[in-house]
């Protein structure tokens, strides 16, 4: 078989990216009956807040960060499918303030569906993003499978009093999203061929930009917490963070940043299957105006795949957060609300007209 002969990357899975996570509320039922028999003092982060990483401590200067995370394609170009997969699954190592150290490819792969030249490629963009990371590529695990799967395992390193996770969000803090929303809209819109080259350009630009910041931000004073916004969307993420933390957020919905492509084509319609389940999984806990659009609740629940690091920290941090943001980059990033104290919600607010 040969790369010419190779259907479409997108053709051979049943979703793509991030949004192929299962459903939050799914996710916590599984898990209900999950919880770990022998939990050491030493491991500081597990999966009783449905933080983005584990964290061990090895010394007392040094903890170690472990992750995975792997999904089916995107997109059609196979070195882009690698980039931002890997992409992704770095980001959780920077989402808890560490930086990564090396990794593991995860491969399923079609074989004869898709051609080894295909293959190769889609390995090769995961690895120029773990090479550009410092993170190599030092093993791995490949299977044959039905769809075309990759990703990595990610380990990394961060000082025990420096983690960054999404329990620690204070009353009076103001919260920071390091990249615009609308990946998954661009997704959806990739698979009916109806995104245009600049949107394409912009999607890729987004998906592959590391979040180098969360190794910076973990150094600022007033930082408190942080998470990566990904499948769940903004508001999954969000709700994530105020059940961990125990408090109220407030999302000013004019401030949060939308791609122009992305807003455009929800006004459409357009829009992923991920966005109404991840609604119907935290719809309970959100507060919306009496008029709000259906188009734009899709956006706060479109799924991020490789999005931007949602950031909560006191308010005379803020201006330190969006140097370090804009000096990796991300010029994107906005502060879009703010923590309160209360029960765990998330009220959405427009301003007056």
């Amino acid at each position: 078989m040969t790369e010419s002969e190779d259907p479409r990357l997108t053709s051979l899975a049943h979703g793509g990216g991030c949004g192929c996570k299962i459903a939050p509320n799914v996710l916590s039922e599984i898990l209900s009956e999950a919880a770990p028999a022998f939990a050491p003092a030493r491991l500081l982060v597990d999966a009783s807040t449905s933080d983005d990483a584990a964290v061990y401590q090895l010394t007392d200067e040094v903890a170690l960060v472990a992750t995975t995370d792997f999904f089916m394609p995107i997109v059609d170009d196979p070195f882009d499918f690698g980039r931002i997969a890997a992409t992704n699954a770095l980001s959780d190592i920077y989402a808890m303030g560490g930086r990564p150290i090396f990794t593991l490819a995860l491969v399923g792969m079609p074989i004869g569906k898709l051609s080894p030249a295909t293959i190769r490629k889609i390995l090769a963009g995961g690895r120029a993003v773990c090479d550009a990371a410092k993170a190599p590529v030092a093993g791995g695990h490949s299977i044959d499978s039905a769809e075309p799967i990759y990703g990595l395992a990610a380990l990394g390193l961060v000082h025990p009093q420096k983690i960054l996770t999404n329990a620690q969000a204070r009353e009076g803090d103001v919260l920071i999203l390091g990249k615009p929303l609308g990946v998954g809209v661009f997704s959806a819109a990739l698979k009916r061929e109806m995104l245009s080259p600049a949107d394409y350009q912009t999607m890729i630009a987004s998906t592959t930009r590391l979040n180098t910041p969360g190794a910076e931000l973990a150094a600022i004073e007033g930082v408190h917490a942080a998470t990566d916004v990904t499948g769940f969307g903004l508001l999954g993420h969000l709700a994530s963070m105020a059940r961990a933390s125990r408090v109220a957020a407030l999302l000013e919905d004019e401030r949060i940043p939308v791609f122009e492509g992305a807003g455009r084509l929800a006004r459409e319609g357009v829009k992923t299957g991920a966005s109404g389940r991840n609604w119907a999984s935290v719809s309970a806990m959100i507060e919306t105006p009496a008029d709000y659009p259906d188009w734009r609740r899709d956006i706060l629940t479109d799924p991020q795949t490789s999005g931007g690091l949602l950031v909560s920290c006191a308010p005379e941090a803020a201006d330190a957060v969006l140097g370090v943001f804009a000096g990796c980059g991300h010029e994107g990033a906005a502060v879009i609300g703010r923590i309160e104290a209360g029960a765990p919600r998330v009220a959405i607010r427009r301003a007056a007209r």
